[in-house]
Parts: C-alpha cells; structure tokens; sequence
C-alpha cells in the first residue's frame, strides 16, 4: 500500500486525548487509511504524519470527517541506510 506524509497545521498547541486518538483512528479504520506514526513540532501546531492509503483522496476524506487540516499530502517511498551497507 502506497506510503503518504501529511503535514498538519494547527492555530492552536495540539493536546492528545485518548478519546480524539480514539476517534481517528475509527475514523481512519472506516475510510481504509493507516496511521503509523506521527512527529510533533516543537511549537506543537505543526504535525508530519505517515500513512498507509489507497490515495492522497482517502486520506483527505478522513481528515475532513476527524475535522483534522490535511494541509500538505506527499506521496513517498522509504529509504533506509543499511540497504547501501
């Protein structure tokens, strides 16, 4: 499954809940998109996340249903040091 990174833009510091993880992630089980993990700026309104989708669609359609930003969605491959060792 093809590999996305969505940067997210908040106007306000980004808090997690248990519950808004929660919600996601129902989400996100619901419109076929995996989130694997994501990394958090150190203002904490800023979020680079990496997902499996079918589309960079998918992923919006989620975004908009979670009401997160989806500002920036980048198809990506992964490359790894030790493949060149």
């Amino acid at each position: 499954m093809p590999l996305f990174v969505i940067e997210r833009n908040f106007a306000e510091q980004l808090h997690f809940s248990t519950d808004a993880v929660r919600l996601v992630q129902e989400i996100n089980n619901d419109t076929g998109v995996h989130w694997l993990f994501s990394f958090l700026a150190a203002d904490k309104k800023k979020t680079y996340c990496l997902y499996e989708a079918a589309s960079a669609e998918t992923i919006r359609e989620a975004a908009r249903r979670a009401n997160l930003p989806a500002d920036v969605i980048v198809e990506v491959s992964q490359i790894r040091p030790e493949a060149f060792t």
